[in-house]
């Protein structure tokens, strides 16, 4: 027979091993990245990573001690730190950075994994019994959600610097 207990800890390990698997995504790919901003936006998410890994782990053993649910929080940057890396390092290029198949592949791979995360977060947060536990997949969920959106700027940035500062800029061409 399996438990509450028994289960909800299979779904924290899955959860643990999520993080860890995205964390150590990020630091490969951000050590093939051939581009300084890349470097820094990917190293920023594997340390996004390994925080949502510490909150689990926290939550596993408190449960695992027979213990309720317990309060964590996620601090409540919203991914304000993610921006800033983003919007520091483009805004320090002089140059189109190199963009290699590879990194776009990379970075496709990376945004897939945090629909994935998403999508398992918010199944969870549908699941959970207990409000603090639906909470927590909540912060989570969004968490991944900014992880994809910082992703998908610096793909796009990639795909086309030019284009992107124009959307992202709004700078009328119209030389009016």
């Amino acid at each position: 027979m399996v438990t509450e207990q028994s289960k909800t800890l299979g779904i924290l390990q899955t959860a643990i091993q999520m993080e860890i698997d995205g964390k150590g995504y990020y630091l490969k790919i951000s050590q093939e990245s051939s581009n300084k901003m890349g470097k820094e936006l990917l190293q920023a998410l594997a340390a996004a990573e390994d925080l949502h890994r510490l909150k689990f782990t926290e939550i596993y053993n408190a449960i695992r001690n027979k213990k309720s649910w317990p309060v964590v929080t996620l601090p409540p940057d919203r991914g304000k730190r993610l921006k800033t890396v983003f919007a520091t390092a483009t805004a320090e290029l002089d140059t189109k950075p190199e963009t290699l198949n590879s990194e776009l592949d990379a970075l496709q791979k990376a945004m897939d994994m945090e629909n994935k995360t998403y999508d398992f977060y918010r199944n969870q947060e549908g699941k959970a019994s207990h409000d603090v536990e639906r909470t927590f997949y909540q912060s989570l969920a969004a968490e991944e959600r900014q992880h994809h959106q910082v992703l998908l700027d610096y793909f796009e940035y990639l795909k086309n610097p030019a284009g992107w500062f124009v959307d992202k800029e709004r700078h009328s061409l119209d030389g009016g």
